[in-house]
């Protein structure tokens, strides 16, 4: 499915490919905004098993158009430019399935923060990631910073942030922002074979595992542990988890295949 030249969104069986198309450098303006959301106006109405952001290029993003700053006559005009552009990442984030972010190249601040609200971000060898809003004596308004801490601490958001350096895969992976640094040789369909992986997966039990995140991320283990009994429950109404249970016991572990109900 075209939603603009700029945002592609491809179905592949179980497994969503949203494609960032917009050279030379895929800067978010008000259009790639708008293209956005209507992908995920899509993903909502008919969701996938999985979703793989990506982006076509050298470079996954050089940032945000500093036109769309410009054109802001006041902080409440700002507020609500703001609010439009953080609604993208949120809605990623509550999307009831895995989502997987894929860097190839540099990916800069609003692609850097869709990237951390995604469940797994795999970065070729040559990546390099930044939030590098203070150029313009900005802070980052689409939660990067604040989703950056939930990964790496606060320590590390702070220096992330107010140096705007680029720091490379490797050390993000240290950091546990990266999930997986795979080998730039290969690396865009490495990325689409993980991502089939997790469509091919119990996606309801995978829902519920972000759902117990969730609570968990919102109040630590005493919240998370007064959900994830119901939480679990409810899987018994699947007939994903009904089935590989049957499968495990005449047939013994992993063997079991998922259709995502």
């Amino acid at each position: 499915m075209n939603m603009t030249q700029q945002v592609r969104l491809d179905r592949d069986g179980g497994l969503a490919v949203l494609t960032v198309d917009a050279p030379p450098l895929n800067l978010y303006t008000a259009s790639l905004q708008s293209s956005l959301a209507s992908a995920l106006d899509s993903l909502e109405e008919e969701p996938a098993r999985a979703l793989l952001i990506r982006a076509e290029g050298k470079i996954v993003s050089g940032g945000v158009d500093v036109s769309l700053f410009d054109a802001q006559g006041s902080p409440a005009e700002a507020k609500v430019l703001f609010d439009e552009m953080l609604a993208v990442p949120d809605r990623i984030a509550a999307l009831p399935f895995p989502t997987v972010f894929a860097a190839h190249g540099l990916c800069l601040t609003w692609a850097f923060e869709v990237a951390v609200a995604c469940d797994v971000i795999l970065a070729a060898a040559r990546a390099k990631f930044g939030l590098v809003e203070k150029v313009v004596g900005l802070t980052p308004t689409m939660g990067g910073t604040q989703r950056l801490a939930a990964r790496a601490g606060v320590g590390r958001a702070k220096e992330f942030v107010m140096t705007g350096d680029t720091y490379d895969a490797a050390t993000l992976e240290r950091w546990n922002v990266v999930n997986r640094v795979l080998p730039d040789e290969g690396f865009d369909e490495a990325a689409r074979e993980f991502a089939r992986q997790l469509a091919s997966g119990p996606t309801r039990a995978h829902a519920a595992t972000k759902r117990v995140l969730d609570h968990f991320s919102a109040g630590g283990v005493p919240e998370a542990n007064a959900h994830i009994t119901a939480i679990a429950a409810e899987l018994f109404e699947t007939e994903d988890l009904r089935g590989a249970v049957k499968s495990f016991l005449a047939d013994g572990p992993g063997k079991a295949t998922f259709s995502g109900r």
